[in-house]
């Protein structure tokens, strides 16, 4: 089946990485996921939380915000409260980032890494979780450079991408309209060695079965983050990264 933009079921949209797109930031990049675009940047600071402190090791975590007219009305922006829906996708961000660096080799210090979405069109937390890596891993080459810890404490890449079904096919990377007639709607997070960090699925109307999950698994993994952690690495040490056919 061919989609509205002319992908296959089984087809990344255009993805592109930029590193380095902020001066001030320890670290940074700018996804673009098809129309969808994220700004990310980390930012070290020498504290830890207060469950931290004096234990040795320093803490990752990740924030989250939508710009108003990012989606096709505007939306207020959370200013004294942040609604349910962000604060899942920042412990996701955290999370995801955390999995993937020795904490210890840190020190006592806090990286948080800000992810604002530009532009809406679906996939913005796994851009998120993408093009945050991305960020992290260029303030760690940052600390390094200082002389302010040793060796990167980064020992893997970490990535997302979401699939799901609509109208009984299996689907890559959706975009908001697919998203919004999804069967079923998934988000995967995978280290670049192939190992799960996380799985959220929903079923949207009747319930699927345990190998139809498997299949979106699968799917995610062989086709969307092998192809993605590409375009990571190759930002991350050239300050460029595309999928095939975009423009960079």
């Amino acid at each position: 089946m061919t989609r509205n933009d002319g992908r296959r079921t089984d087809e990344l949209r255009q993805w592109r990485i930029l590193r380095g797109v902020l001066e001030h930031a320890e670290g940074s990049a700018l996804i673009e996921a098809g129309k969808t675009k994220v700004l990310c940047a980390a930012s070290v600071e020498k504290t830890v939380p207060l469950f931290l402190k004096d234990k040795g090791q320093g803490w990752v975590t990740g924030e989250y915000a939508m710009l108003p007219r990012s989606t096709h009305t505007r939306s207020p922006r959370e200013r004294n409260r942040i609604g349910g829906r962000t604060l899942e996708i920042q412990r996701m961000i955290g999370r995801s980032l955390r999995s993937v660096i020795d904490l210890a080799a840190l020190g006592e210090r806090t990286i948080t890494v800000d992810c604002d979405v530009i532009q809406a069109d679906g996939g913005t937390r796994v851009a998120s979780v993408t093009a945050g890596w991305v960020a992290l891993h260029d303030a760690c080459q940052t600390l390094c450079e200082r002389g302010e810890i040793s060796a990167d404490p980064l020992h893997d890449s970490v990535a997302a991408v979401s699939v799901g079904v609509v109208e009984k096919e299996l689907y890559l990377d959706l975009d908001y309209a697919e998203d919004s007639a999804a069967e079923v709607d998934m988000n995967v997070v995978f280290t670049g060695a192939g190992r799960l960090v996380e799985v959220q699925a929903t079923a949207e109307g009747a319930p699927f079965s345990l190998n139809r999950m498997n299949e979106l698994i699968r799917l995610a993994y062989r086709k969307g983050i092998v192809a993605i952690r590409e375009i990571q690495l190759t930002a991350a040490h050239s300050g460029a990264g595309a999928f095939p056919g975009a423009h960079l």
